[in-house]
């Protein structure tokens, strides 16, 4: 082989090296721009608890592509993170969660703790206020409950496109002992190990970053009860979840949660009910 080739080859390679490395600090200076850092000072470190775990809903790309095995070779570290963005998320899942409206709390049985007058009433308001948002809600899923039942039904007067799924997960219950705990309602411990179990598979159920695949934000109608949204709020900000029972909702109330394509998670509101007249409020 001449020099001339020689040198050709050798300059041909230099190229490909290049265009490799380009493409590599490309990719990671891109992944790495999503990253953030606390400006107001170089040494603060949050307390244990409050540090954000990215893999909670365990769909963090990381997790579900092997890492490159040569960590100084470009090339494999392109096809890294290429694989990397084929796993990442790209839209948003937004998730509003509506209490039932008041209802017969002297029932003996489910059937009959039926909505009250003024409990239909919440639940028209509520589904009005769904329907003056503009938002494209792709589905209503509601507890099997027979207050939720009746409540999704009423909203769905407002919003008739939405087609309607049942889902017995979502049912009222004990979703884990309260801190501090209360003097007034003391269930079994056996019914927080059934009903936590229940309400916790419901959680990662819903609660998760979209598909790679979706190519659009998603808003999903989600008609249940207090003590689940109140749980499913302190899962989703992981903070401790025994601290569920300091929330309070209102009847009909509307908390939307967001989860980002990142795997962060926005609560924008927790148990709105500006849009109710103020004879009808009620916890």
């Amino acid at each position: 082989m001449g020099l001339g080739m020689r040198m050709r080859k050798v300059g041909s390679m230099a190229i490909v090296a290049a265009g490799g490395a380009a493409g590599f600090w490309f990719l990671q200076r891109t992944y790495n721009e999503r990253k953030a850092f606390n400006s107001w000072t170089t040494n603060f470190e949050p307390s244990t608890c409050a540090k954000w775990d990215f893999n909670w809903d365990h769909r963090d790309p990381r997790s579900l592509v092997k890492p490159s095995s040569d960590l100084s070779d470009p090339a494999a570290q392109n096809r890294f993170n290429e694989k990397l963005d084929k796993k990442r998320s790209k839209v948003v899942r937004h998730l509003i969660l509506v209490r039932h409206g008041q209802y017969n709390m002297d029932g003996r049985t489910d059937l009959e703790r039926f909505l009250t007058e003024k409990g239909r009433k919440q639940a028209a308001i509520s589904g009005e206020r769904l329907k003056v948002l503009g938002i494209e809600f792709d589905k209503i899923v509601r507890s099997t409950m027979t207050r939720a039942q009746e409540t999704a039904k009423i909203m769905s007067i407002s919003l008739p496109e939405l087609k309607m799924y049942d889902d017995s997960l979502l049912e009222e219950g004990a979703p884990v002992p309260p801190e501090p705990p209360v003097g007034h309602w003391r269930p079994e411990a056996s019914q927080f190990f059934e009903d936590g179990a229940r309400i916790e598979a419901a959680f990662r159920k819903y609660f998760h970053r979209a598909d790679p695949d979706q190519k659009q934000d998603t808003y999903t109608l989600i008609v249940c009860h207090a003590n689940v949204i109140r749980y499913f709020v302190c899962r989703a900000l992981q903070l401790p979840p025994e601290a569920w029972l300091r929330i309070s909702l209102g009847h009909a109330s509307l908390t939307w949660i967001s989860i980002l394509d990142d795997g962060r998670v926005t609560l924008r509101t927790l148990g709105e009910t500006g849009h109710m007249p103020r004879e009808m409020l009620s916890r």
